[in-house]
């Protein structure tokens, strides 16, 4: 895909299944999108000029995440209940790029379809309720205590260093305290997800940013059990639950392009043949990293070396997936023509 800014092209939002009937895709002209359909699959999309959301400043790249995020709540809110997001930034020149997308992913959308359909996500922010009273806590701990004592009494001088040292057991007994609260949270909402994610914590008063993907008909049994959490705690955290929500945090797709230079240069690397197979790929990946594995060669910095065959092998794996050969013997080409057939992979974000 050519991310040159302001040709005109299409931008993906996800993919929904095709089972809807007319009146409801009727529906998708409300919020400003249509469908483009393949087989069991529809993606999402609407026009617009193709950039690189790399490129974007800060208040650009905002507004494209707000819109992104906004479009495919609202499909949800029509009627569109299961939906893959696909990756914030995701464009494709035309309508042939969209349905080579479709085609190469096509089985794994539809796997993915079986693991979130009657799922929803739910996102849970728990933040202390008073951190000062956290802090306050932890000032009187016998660790710090004994420290200060020994700084009063002049038996250690307050240097910079015993300020940094102080500082940091502040800090890991505070991560402590989050680490106990989290495992609590999870543990009592475990029972009703298929599954959890931790986000990262933006800040010293957050406790844990965690997402749950649960069952749609355990939803009130998931905000149940966060209320009776949040008594047991008499209040100690303050939880924000948003939600429902597509299941961005574990089933976001993205596109990968390969062109013919990196497999060319995958094939060299690994010793591979213009025709080849998975079972033939991995064979040649497993003879190449003997030969710069660290275990095998004491004393030699052979890094690099097994840098670039686990980097080729790789690339080799994403194309055995936009191929999909029926089996790991059938074989297939590495050729020109082949590759720019096969070219767009794609995959679930990691």
């Amino acid at each position: 895909m050519d991310n040159n800014i302001n040709e005109q092209g299409l931008y993906l939002y996800g993919f929904i299944p095709n089972h809807y009937d007319a009146v409801q895709f009727k529906k998708l002209d409300s919020i400003g999108v249509f469908n483009i359909p393949f087989e069991k699959v529809s993606a999402i999309v609407s026009k617009s000029n193709v950039v690189d959301y790399r490129q974007l400043g800060t208040e650009s790249l905002a507004k494209l995440l707000i819109d992104h995020q906004k479009t495919i709540e609202s499909l949800m809110n029509i009627g569109f209940v299961t939906i893959i997001p696909m990756r914030i930034g995701t464009f494709a020149n035309n309508t042939s790029e969209v349905l080579k997308i479709l085609e190469n992913g096509y089985d794994l959308i539809m796997e993915t379809f079986g693991k979130i359909t009657n799922y929803t996500e739910f996102d849970i922010v728990a933040i202390w309720s008073d951190f000062s009273q956290i802090i306050a806590e932890i000032a009187v701990d016998p660790q710090i205590l004994e420290m200060k004592g020994k700084i009063a009494r002049g038996e250690i001088s307050i240097t910079q260093s015993d300020q940094l040292s102080i500082g940091y057991l502040v800090k890991n007994m505070l991560d402590e305290k989050k680490a106990v609260y989290a495992a609590k949270m999870i543990e009592t909402l475990q029972p009703f997800c298929q599954s959890t994610k931790q986000h990262e914590v933006m800040n010293d008063e957050m406790v844990s940013n965690t997402a749950f993907l649960v069952k749609q008909s355990q939803t009130a049994l998931l905000e149940n059990a966060l209320d009776k959490l949040d008594e047991s705690l008499n209040s100690k955290l303050n939880f924000k639950l948003v939600g429902p929500l597509p299941c961005y945090s574990f089933y976001t797709m993205e596109v990968k392009e390969l062109n013919f230079e990196e497999i060319e240069s995958a094939k060299k690397i690994l010793g591979l043949n213009n025709s080849t197979s998975e079972n033939n790929i991995k064979q040649a990946y497993l003879n190449k990293v003997k030969l710069f594995h660290p275990d095998a060669n004491a004393g030699d910095d052979n890094t690099d070396g097994f840098n670039r065959v686990n980097k080729a092998y790789q690339t080799m794996l994403d194309y055995v997936n936009a191929v999909k050969p029926s089996s790991r013997e059938e074989l297939f080409s590495l050729l020109n023509d082949a590759v720019d057939e096969n070219s767009f992979i794609l995959k679930i974000k990691e």
